[in-house]
């Protein structure tokens, strides 16, 4: 029997040649080799759905004077995705490899706890004690899987693709606080190499301590700088800080000369004229009336941005929540692309990026236009490969679960899957799009079965058929309920989530002459599920006053099939301002005879949208 041969110079053992490193369960396989990143064989094509030049459409239908190589920069769109970040990095890789100078990012920080917002309601902005709980929305999940290894591997694939898009004088700020930061160092010297590490920075903010706080307060995060490579982008000039007047005149500072900076008398120690060195740390506080607990102020992009890109350059941020790295990199002359996964997060940002067009126009200073994409049913089509292995039947099953459905083991029906509080239940298939006839068999199966309610559950309804259900109630005697299902349950943290009631939009078509408004008429909201009874509340309300859930309405007045929303004119809520329009005032004329279709969109308080069509 042949012995192991004894460890030792010629025979070192395994442990005695491991380099320092960082590693979490899936980051090598059973063989000990790294694990791939997990994506499909061909990048999912990103689906163009909104274009918005608002200040440009606006001009065009007045018949003002529209010079685009004045009001834009450029010809480049910037870019807002609605996706997995991981599928949308994949994405843009084909055209934007090496192309990115900046990213920053503020990823999750693994706190396992889902924080919320508050809705506000109408034009005062009130949100009922009464109703606090059925008006909050989760509006950004600070989590992700199941604990720090799945955290650890959701950020490496994504810093990975990350890597490869930025330019080779490209700069990534990761942002993150005592939870994660120091895994996350070891991260990104795992990716982008310890010798490219820049700075630590250190923001510090006020915050009250706690009446019982048994420890020091906690007031600073921390930001991670990481450059590509030798050639990064740091414009110090740019974020110079003045040098206060008592400081000065303390030490005795007096004016060297014209343009030679200043002299300490008797001293050959000089301050620079434009002004004081940047340290690592930067005190600046909270936005006030931010929209998301974890929003950072734009004071703090607007530091970032300007020292690590120039003008015209390319800046990205994948957990782009509010959209603050977008505003203020459209505020520097900057590109932009922003990605979340958050239904509300892309609602907040678009709203945002306009009254920034708005702005930047009012003022005289080019912009950009942006674009809205998501990755459509691809995404679905994807999240069912990888995750369920392509069965229809577990995705059914999935469905019910998180809708707390009970399935039915011998269905009376086909369409008939599940059953919740003596409703049936009907989950459509994940690729497509529920419309009115299989509705009506639906209908029709679940009435002959002795049912009174039908709840149907899809990722898309045909136009318009929230309207058209009425003549299906009246005629079977069912309450037939439309519901979305959330695209939150493909994120692999969840384990509960809102179904929302698809909504119900009328509007008209008001001609002058040549020119064609719209005007709104009724609307029922979006509703998710609540308790019964903080549930008739709301629907008291959205029956009393259903133009308070309106949050946002864009109108295109030239819709066409397998063509992206044009916004031609939209008016929204903002927290200053809490008034809403229900009538354009773009008086929009047509350059072409008709008929012409025009698309109205809808934004509720909960992000959920609702559009509906007249022909003019």
């Amino acid at each position: 029997m042949n012995r192991p041969a004894a460890f030792g110079p010629d025979h070192p053992h395994p442990l005695s040649t491991m380099k320092t490193e960082l590693v979490w369960e899936g980051k090598y396989d059973a063989y000990g080799n790294r694990r791939p990143i997990k994506l499909p064989a061909s990048p999912l094509p990103l689906q163009r759905i909104e274009t918005i030049d608002e200040p440009r459409d606006r001009s065009r239908s007045q018949g003002l004077l529209w010079e685009p190589e004045s009001a834009h920069r450029d010809d480049f769109r910037n870019l807002l995705i609605w996706g997995d970040n991981k599928l949308a990095l994949a994405a843009l890789l084909e055209q934007f490899r090496g192309k990115i100078d900046l990213i920053y990012i503020d990823p999750p920080f693994d706190v396992g706890a889902d924080f919320t917002m508050q809705v506000q309601l109408g034009g005062e902005g009130e949100a009922l004690q009464k109703e606090q709980s059925i008006l909050e929305a989760v509006a950004y999940r600070d989590t992700w899987g199941k604990g720090t290894d799945s955290y650890l591997h959701m950020m490496y694939e994504r810093l990975v693709l990350m890597k490869d898009l930025l330019s080779e004088s490209g700069n990534i700020f990761v942002h993150c606080d005592w939870r994660v930061n120091s895994y996350i160092r070891l991260l990104l010297d795992d990716i982008l190499s310890g010798d490219n590490h820049q700075n630590e920075l250190i923001w510090i903010y006020s915050r009250m301590a706690s009446k019982n706080q048994r420890n020091f307060n906690n007031t600073h995060q921390t930001i991670f700088w990481y450059r590509k490579g030798p050639g990064f982008t740091f414009n110090v000039d740019q974020v110079r800080t003045e040098y206060a007047e008592s400081s000065k005149k303390r030490a005795g500072y007096a004016k060297k000369g014209v343009g030679s900076g200043l002299l300490k008398e008797g001293s050959v120690c000089e301050l620079h004229e434009k002004g004081k060195f940047p340290d690592d740390w930067m005190s600046i506080p909270f936005e006030r009336n931010a929209t998301y607990q974890t929003e950072k102020p734009e004071n703090l992009l607007d530091v970032i941005i300007k020292a690590a890109s120039n003008e015209g350059d390319l800046v990205a941020d994948f957990f782009c929540g509010s959209g603050t790295t977008m505003a203020v990199a459209e505020k520097l002359g900057r590109r932009w692309i922003g990605v979340d996964l958050g239904r509300y997060a892309i609602h907040v940002s678009r709203k945002r990026l306009i009254q920034v067009q708005r702005e930047l126009h009012t003022a005289g200073k080019p912009y950009r236009s942006f674009d809205v994409y998501n990755l459509g049913r691809y995404e679905r089509q994807w999240w069912q490969l990888d995750r369920l292995k392509g069965a229809d039947s577990e995705h059914r099953r999935l469905v019910l679960q998180f809708y707390q459905a009970a399935p039915l083991d011998n269905p009376p029906h086909p369409l008939l899957h599940g059953k919740k509080h003596g409703a049936f239940v009907h989950v459509d298939q994940i690729d497509s799009i529920f419309a009115f006839d299989e509705l009506k068999t639906a209908a029709e199966a679940a009435r002959s079965a002795g049912g009174r309610e039908l709840h149907c559950l899809a990722w898309e309804f045909e136009m318009e058929l929230a309207a058209k259900k009425q003549a299906i109630e009246a005629e079977t005697g069912l309450t037939v309920r439309l519901k979305y299902i959330p695209r939150e349950i493909m994120e692999p943290n969840r384990t509960a989530c809102q179904f929302f009631e698809a909504g119900y939009l009328e509007a008209r078509a008001i001609k002058k002459g040549k020119k064609v408004d719209v005007e709104l008429l009724r609307f029922t909201p979006a509703l998710a599920e609540a308790p019964e009874a903080e549930m008739s509340a709301l629907r008291e309300r959205a029956i009393k006053s259903p133009f308070d859930f309106i949050d946002f309405w864009a109108v295109d007045f030239d819709w066409r099939d397998n063509k992206p929303f044009e916004h031609h004119w939209q008016d929204f809520r903002t927290r200053k301002d809490r008034s809403l329009k229900t009538r354009t005032d773009l008086g929009w004329e047509y350059d072409h005879q008709g008929p012409h279709r025009i698309c109205i969109k809808v934004i509720d308080v909960f992000g959920v949208d609702t559009t509906t069509i007249i022909a003019v």
